[in-house]
């Protein structure tokens, strides 16, 4: 059984279709990247699958390995948390909240995963430092640990190295790519697609439609992707 299975999905906006009859599934293991044109409803999507916007029609099935309390989640860069007064162990920890249910303290076991997780990511020597003070690329390590906190199954990232320098987004790449061939599941959004079909296993082209849903082999092959590639093809249907 998948690990989620999207059946259907519509979201509206003001009344007005922003995505609609989208259906696919999310098996362990894969590494997804979501790609289409700026308001093709790459974010939306995702926010409709981790409940945080309400969704119009369709259903989502999740398996009884996944909560969807415990998918981790970087969404996408906000100005505002460049400025978050607190240190890196702090924000990463945090990470760790909606496993804790009702409990008022971090266990041992909360802060020996952050550092684990820190460690993971080459961030553990900044644990005491200020968020707030750290560079851009940093700052995403952060995240990236923190969404770890909340997962060992699966993370949703959207756009995660938007607004880093190439140097950076190389790393945070293989970073990504670790992590999924260590087992965590990935579904992330990105707005570069040649980094898509180098990294990622299946695409999902959405273009407020599904567009296309496959392996990245086959969207390489389909007329989708040469013509969101390389500008090939003036017709985005597909055989």
């Amino acid at each position: 059984m998948p690990l989620i299975s999207v059946q259907n999905l519509s979201v509206y906006y003001d009344r007005k279709p922003v995505l609609s009859d989208i259906s696919f599934d999310v098996e362990q293991g894969d590494y997804i990247c979501i790609v289409g044109e700026n308001g093709s409803g790459k974010t939306t999507l995702m926010k409709g699958i981790l409940g945080l916007i309400p969704i119009k029609n369709g259903s989502l099935i999740f398996d009884e390995r996944v909560k969807l309390s415990h998918i981790g989640y970087l969404p996408q860069y906000n100005p505002v948390q460049k400025d978050f007064p607190a240190s890196v162990f702090e924000v990463v920890l945090s990470g760790c909240l909606n496993q804790m249910r009702l409990k008022p303290f971090y266990s041992s076991r909360e802060k020996t995963k952050a550092k684990s997780n820190m460690a993971q990511l080459g961030i553990l020597d900044i644990k005491n430092k200020s968020y707030k003070t750290l560079s851009g690329g940093q700052q995403q390590r952060v995240l990236l640990a923190r969404a770890l906190c909340a997962t060992d199954k699966i993370l949703f990232l959207d756009e995660p190295v938007s607004g880093l320098d190439p140097k950076i987004t190389t790393e945070f790449y293989e970073i990504i790519k670790e992590l999924n061939q260590s087992g965590i599941t990935v579904v992330m959004i990105s707005h570069d697609v040649k980094a898509a079909v180098k990294n990622a296993s299946k695409i999902l082209h959405l273009d407020k439609n599904l567009v296309f849903f496959g392996t990245t082999e086959n969207y390489l092959k389909s007329k989708t992707g040469k013509m969101f590639l390389w500008g090939g093809e003036n017709d985005r249907s597909d055989s």
